[in-house]
């Protein structure tokens, strides 16, 4: 066990917990993994299999562990508000996966209850945790592409297994948009710091599951600039942006998930040429495992704001919306706004 250290907890043993947050906690230099929990009776097996001390056969027991810290969620969709909201019940930090619930009520339900017993919340988009991103929001800075006029941004694979995967369940929170559209979303608004007010979206529907197998959306920001992504479940794999100025533009071929290895590669295109930067760092899983556990250890706040989940869900929501109705959707609330 590592001193100076959180301890977390894993409520299930879904995938990108097994394959991304497990190994992560355990490269992180400020956290402990200390129990998993499994309604289906798999706790043991990868108990055994990452060398987590504890289990649990049910998420109620794992949160009344008063040894742990923080819980990580990666329950389907649907489930996210009520977990969320009993682990703050029972006094614990959350790192939850995306998206954060499947409407805006429910994000500011879900947040309102994490303020209300004094925890942190922290919707888990990792991918921000990679320095390629900061470097793009520099050279936008420095004026190198000049005025921003578009970004693009597209997160699409091919999913190969339909029947028994969670992203074919309406009821469960299903779908493109909302497994990989919220990056596309979360992206464009925080590489620009800027929020969309008009959305309007399209989708393909899948025919016997009705969730959006993939879908496209323009958006119009509050300075003027306009932006666009599409996702996607039944396509060749792609996750990358692309921000394109009046002088050149920026493009990250792997933005939402980054080499292993971290490496990470930007291509600048200006009048005066084409150049490769890249980018090595630590796993990006690893660092946002550790900027949470130090939020907790300093007592500052996680980059990645309750507001902001607040205002991706909102823009989903716009997405959804314009996509029953056919019409552009404007965002006139205050974004982020509880």
């Amino acid at each position: 066990m590592k001193k100076n250290a959180v301890n977390w907890g894993i409520l299930s043993t879904a995938t990108i917990a097994r394959k991304q947050v497990i190994p992560a906690i355990h490269q992180a230099e400020n956290a402990n993994i200390i129990a998993i929990a499994s309604e289906s009776g798999k706790a043991s097996e990868v108990a055994k299999q990452f060398h987590i001390p504890k289990t649990y056969e049910s998420y109620e027991d794992l949160l009344a562990d008063p040894e742990i810290d923080i819980v990580y969620i990666p329950l389907p969709n649907g489930l996210h508000s009520k977990w969320v909201k009993e682990a703050a019940k029972h006094g614990k930090h959350v790192l939850c996966e995306k998206p954060a619930a499947l409407t805006t009520e429910e994000t500011k339900e879900m947040i309102q209850v994490c303020r209300e017993n004094n925890v942190l919340f922290m919707e888990a988009l990792m991918y921000q945790f990679h320095p390629q991103h900061k470097r793009v929001k520099d050279i936008i800075d420095s004026g190198e592409i000049g005025e921003v006029k578009l970004m693009r941004s597209s997160f699409t694979f091919q999913l190969e297994e339909l029947n028994g995967n969670i992203r074919m369940s309406k009821e469960l929170g299903g779908g493109s948009l909302y497994d990989i559209g919220c990056y596309c979303i979360h992206a464009i608004r925080t590489i620009l710091d800027r929020e969309p007010v008009r959305v309007y979206a399209v989708e393909e529907n899948h025919p016997i599951h009705h969730v959006d197998m993939s879908a496209v959306a323009i958006m119009e920001l509050d300075n003027g600039m306009k932006a666009y992504f599409d996702c996607g479940m039944n396509m060749t794999e792609r996750n990358s942006y692309e921000v394109v100025g009046t002088k050149g533009k920026i493009e990250v071929p792997r933005a939402f998930i980054p080499r292993v290895d971290g490496e990470g590669v930007i291509v600048i295109t200006t009048d005066n040429g084409k150049r490769r930067e890249e980018t090595i760092t630590d796993y990006y899983y690893k660092l946002g495992v550790e900027h949470l556990s130090n939020c907790l250890l300093t007592g500052i706040f996680p980059i990645q704001t309750p507001e902001s989940s607040i205002s991706n869900m909102k823009v989903l929501e716009a997405c959804f919306q314009s996509i029953r109705t056919g019409a552009t959707v404007e965002l006139l609330q205050k974004v982020g706004n509880i």
